[in-house]
Parts: C-alpha cells; structure tokens; sequence
C-alpha cells in the first residue's frame, strides 16, 4: 500500500467494504460506456429539468444557463404547488433565461413524486431539494440515465450514504456525469491553494481548522391554522433534521469537504477514522425566536476529526446572532500555515492568489459537467460529495451523543432519520411530532441519552 493510502485511511476496496457495497467497484474511466455525450433524439440540445424550486434551485437553473451552450429547461418539480408556479413565472418574465425554456403548464410538477416526472423528462437533472429527499432523488435520476447535478449534502444519514454509494457506481457503469454542490471543488483559488498543500509546499499537514460560525437563517414563517404537519415541516425543512440534516451537514458540509480534501491529498475517498464532538442549542430554544418553528436541530457544534495518520481536523459551525463569524478553512503543515487561499512557508514569502484569476465557482462547476457531458469524458463528484457528507453526519453523530464515533460504526449502524422507501403525503405522519407545549424540545438530542446507531 502507498504511503498515501496509509495515510488518509481505507484503500477504495476497504472503504467500499466499510460502505456496506462490499466488492462493487469502480469502473475505470476509459471504459465508459456510451451514454456519456449521447443527447435525446441524436440532437445537441439538452433537456434540463429543476427539482425544487427554491432559493437553491432558483440559483442553480440560473448558473447552469450562465454556461452558455445549447439547452433548454423543459420540466420544473417541486412538493408544493406553489414554489413551481413562482418559479416558472419568474423564469418566464426574465430577460436571461429568454430562448433557454420550453416549459409548458403541463411540465411543472407537484407533490412528492413530481421529481419523477420532471426527470423523466429530461437529459440532465439538477437536483435541489430538501437534503434528506437527495439519496433517492439522484437514485431515481441514474436509474433513468440521466446526467445529474446534486446540491448538497448528498443525504442526512448513514442510510442515505450507502443508497448514494450504490448511485455513484451505477453513474459510472452507464458512462454518466455526476457534478456535486460543493463549488470549491471547481474553484481556481481552492484547486491551486490544495494543489501547493499536496505538493508540500508547507510541509505535512498536523492539522486544519475549518469554520462556518455565522448568523440566524431564514424562517418560513407561521404554521397555518389547518395546515398538515408534513406540509409545515417540509416548508420550514432547514430546522428538522430528518431534512436538513442540522446545519452541520446542510452548511458546514462545504468547510467539512475542504477538509478531507486537504487530510486525503486530493484522494476522494480520504474521510476522518474516528471523532468526539459537543454542541447544543441555546439560540434556537430562547424567547428572542419562535422556537416552536425551530424544530429539533442545535445551533452549535464543535467537532475533533481524527485521520488514520494522526493529523486532526478541527471544525466549528454556529448559527446564533451578534456572535464571532468566520467561514474559511485553515491548515497548519510541519513547515509552514495558510487559509484560503494563501500559504506562507517558514522563513518563506507568502503566497496569495491573484483575485483576478478567480471565477464564479457556482458556474464553473455547470461548466465543468457540460464539458465532461458534450466531450465524453470522466466526471463523478458523487464520491468525494457522499463521503464528506456521511463525515459530516458522524460529526453530528458524535455532538448528538457525546460519544466518540468510529468511521465504521457511523456507516454500518448509523440510524436512519430519513423515512427511505416510504411513499410520502401531506397527510403521512413526519418523524417528527411536536409535542403538547407545540414545541420540538422533546425531540432534540441531549447528549449522554441519546442513540447515535440503529
């Protein structure tokens, strides 16, 4: 085994076995089947469709037509009827999506099987809805043969990580691109700053600090006097978990992904061994906000990440007002320190990265797939994207449950939060009930209680 495998943990064959998909490998880039730059009807148009039609999706449609080639958006789905309807009107009575749709009434789909139709609909599916619907939205997508886009996370939950795994070979095996939400990937300030970090440039890496400690996000607002508790939840979906994951996972996912990228030297398969955690939630519970609209996600997590070659990373993410903020990502080497995107080596000159030569990483990243589609050529974020999503819940793992947390129990018995396989309502019960007060404080964790596997 290469001193780097040593390093950053499982080889591929043993982090598929940790996976629970045993000997399902990887097929190899050469080797790609047809699919990949073959269109509908032999023509270079491509069909796009947006599943979830909010914030997320909104700016997603946009990016992706910010590239410029020959597509059109023929399908919108989201679970309200609502969102597609704004969404589509918007998109019609805006300047620069003119000659980029061909959306008739009839291809904008509602309800929780609207993903299907607006997919089958298409070449290329960008999804973004809620993250816990992730899993089995990108399954279906791959399934049917379609390019795909996947905001992330890429799911909330141990189980929504192996239905992820599986997809990922099943996008390779049909020759199909697969582009992740996590830009920084596709960043040219991020690819040259971790390209020197490998390279040595400051020498071994001991450690990273990785932060999104920010604000208060948004809140969809009050309940309706008869409005089903699904409907209310999967409006207000960043504050359960079951869909949002906690913000952990939802945000301080990208910071997470940095991470692993740095500890993993570029491997994408490179994830922390183990990691012992603490948050809570004190914002969410206090009088300055509606708290029976917060559901049952904390406000705050630290969490030490330790890699099999004993180097940490440390991660903080907080979203309470009026306190300390920072997004970035730190790296401490054995010869030398930096942050995005600069480096400065022991007794060294600093190097910084012209911000000039930066672009806009929410477009590059269409760019980069459109390119790897029209040209045939090999491009899968959905590996690195499942892995650093599936850290970030064994770091919400071990918060939950002031626990220590091995890699391998989080992926083999994590707990489901998600209810996979089941056809789902505006009248199907949540997983979440609030209680009587109207609150969800009885279905936050309290760690030392609660039970992180399944």
């Amino acid at each position: 085994m290469s001193e780097q495998k040593k390093k950053t943990g499982a080889s591929r064959r043993d982090f598929l076995k940790v996976a629970g998909i045993g000997s399902l490998g990887l097929v190899a880039a050469g080797n790609l089947g047809i699919a990949r730059g073959a269109n509908v009807g032999g023509t270079d148009l491509m069909k796009v469709a947006l599943i979830g039609c909010g914030r997320r999706g909104m700016g997603s449609i946009r990016d992706r037509i910010a590239v410029g080639d020959n597509m059109k958006l023929v399908a919108l789905a989201d679970v309200a009827e609502q969102p597609g309807q704004v969404a589509a009107k918007f998109i019609r009575e805006t300047d620069e999506y003119k000659g980029k749709i061909d959306l008739s009434d009839d291809c904008i789909f509602t309800g929780f099987d609207a993903y299907k139709k607006a997919i089958d609909c298409c070449d290329h599916a960008l999804i973004a809805s809620p993250p816990g619907f992730h899993p089995e939205h990108y399954a279906y997508a791959v399934k049917q043969g379609k390019h795909v886009f996947v905001e992330k996370p890429f799911g909330v939950d141990a189980p929504g990580f192996k239905i992820c795994m599986e997809t990922n070979k099943m996008a390779d095996e049909k020759g199909l691109t697969v582009c992740g939400g996590y830009q920084r990937r596709h960043q040219p300030n991020y690819l040259e700053w971790i390209k020197r970090i490998i390279d040595g440039e400051i020498g071994d890496v001991d450690s990273t600090q990785v932060y999104w400690n920010g604000s208060q996000v948004w809140i969809r607002g009050v309940r309706g006097e008869t409005e089903p508790e699904m409907s209310f939840q999967v409006r207000d979906w960043y504050f359960f978990n079951w869909l949002s994951g906690d913000h952990i996972i939802e945000q301080h996912c990208h910071n997470i992904d940095v991470g692993n990228w740095i500890h993993g030297k570029g491997d994408r398969m490179a994830h922390p061994v183990s990691c012992i955690g603490l948050g809570g939630r004190q914002w969410r519970k206090s009088p300055i906000l509606p708290y029976n609209e917060c559901g049952n996600v904390f406000d705050h997590h630290y969490v030490e990440f330790r890699f099999a070659d004993g180097s940490v990373m440390h991660s903080q993410c907080r979203q309470i007002n009026g306190c300390w903020s920072s997004v970035t990502e730190k790296v401490r080497g054995t010869k030398g320190h930096g942050e995005a995107c600069w480096l400065k080596p022991n007794g060294g000159s600093r190097w910084d990265f012209p911000k000039d030569q930066n672009k806009n990483a929410y477009v590059e990243e269409h760019i980069n797939q459109v390119n790897a589609i029209r040209n045939g050529t090999y491009l899968n974020d959905g590996w690195h994207s499942s892995v650093s999503s599936m850290t970030a819940v064994m770091g919400r793992m071990a918060t939950y449950s002031g626990q220590e947390i091995q890699w391998d129990d989080a992926v083999e018995k994590g707990a489901a939060l998600f209810p996979y396989g089941k056809e789902l309502t505006f009248e199907t019960e949540p997983p979440v009930m609030p209680g009587p007060d109207g609150t969800y404080e009885h279905a936050v964790a309290i760690p030392g209680t609660y039970k992180p596997f399944a």
